[in-house]
């Protein structure tokens, strides 16, 4: 059997300086292909409301939604570590209710970890859901599901003030029991300052180069969405076009009666079809 990533191995990359790759992925045939290209973890995250589900923001997503995705996702990927998001208002009612959901995430959804959004606000659910066995893994700076509150996307911890804040909100993760932390968009130099106070691994998305690993968001990298695109996004393929081209290319082979071709077609012996009329 392939030997599953997992935090211990999380741990040992950051001590030995080995960067994590993590990509995002919300179906059956795309965690198959991310599996099989030697990503460490994938993310069914909630960002799966923007890039495929269609909505403006991750707020509507469901915990049925990610469930639903999670299971497509942890069929296909047999070596990386699944991460599943905990959606909006799915862990801030009460901890119970926290450590419940965190735990269908892994019972229904097969997942190997859940991620939360926020700082110490939730350092208690975050210690809460580890001690209940379920690795956490925090996420801090830009965190969409309070976009509302924070007036748009923008970068955060820019300021003295601000990024003081974040330095106390990861370490509070950290004596938590988060065992990584992604930091969305915050300046490189504070991503570095956190990644060096840290004995857990910092996951950069817009945080360059000084964090522990990387993720993005898989429709971004192969260019498959364009509602927006963030700065920090690098595009490593055009499927979008590719994949227009290729609809367009059928459906006027269709028209045109072109498609099938006799390569495409089964076909009967004259006297079987004889007995038909």
């Amino acid at each position: 059997m392939t030997k599953r990533v997992t935090t211990a191995d999380f741990r040992r990359m950051k001590q030995e300086g080995q960067p994590i790759a993590m990509l995002t992925a919300y179906d059956y045939p795309t965690a198959t292909l991310v599996d099989a290209s030697g990503i460490d973890a994938i993310l069914v995250g909630d960002s799966l409301g923007n890039v495929v589900l269609g909505y403006d923001s991750t707020v509507p997503v469901t915990m049925e939604d990610i469930i639903h995705h999670l299971r497509a996702v942890t069929r296909g990927a047999k070596r990386a570590m699944v991460i599943g998001d905990l959606p909006f208002l799915s862990y801030h009612i009460s901890k119970e209710e926290s450590v419940r959901n965190a735990g269908r995430l892994m019972q229904e959804g097969l997942a190997q970890a859940v991620k939360l959004e926020g700082g110490r606000e939730v350092a208690e659910t975050v210690r809460a859901i580890t001690a209940a066995g379920i690795p956490v893994m925090g996420h801090l700076g830009l965190t969409p599901q309070s976009v509302h509150q924070l007036g748009g996307f923008k970068v955060q911890g820019k300021d003295g003030e601000a990024a003081r804040k974040l330095l106390e909100d990861a370490k509070a993760l950290e004596q938590a029991g988060a065992f990584a932390i992604v930091l969305e968009c915050i300046p490189q130099q504070l991503a570095g300052v956190l990644t060096e106070a840290l004995s857990i691994p910092t996951i950069g998305i817009g945080a360059g180069g000084r964090c522990d690993g990387q993720v993005l968001v898989i429709n971004d990298l192969l260019g498959m969405f364009s509602d927006f695109t963030p700065k920090f996004v690098k595009q490593y393929a055009n499927l979008k076009e590719q994949i227009i081209q290729a609809c367009a290319a059928y459906k006027d082979e269709v028209k045109g009666r072109v498609f099938p071709e006799p390569q495409h077609v089964f076909n009967m012996a004259e006297e079987e079809l004889k007995k038909i009329y």
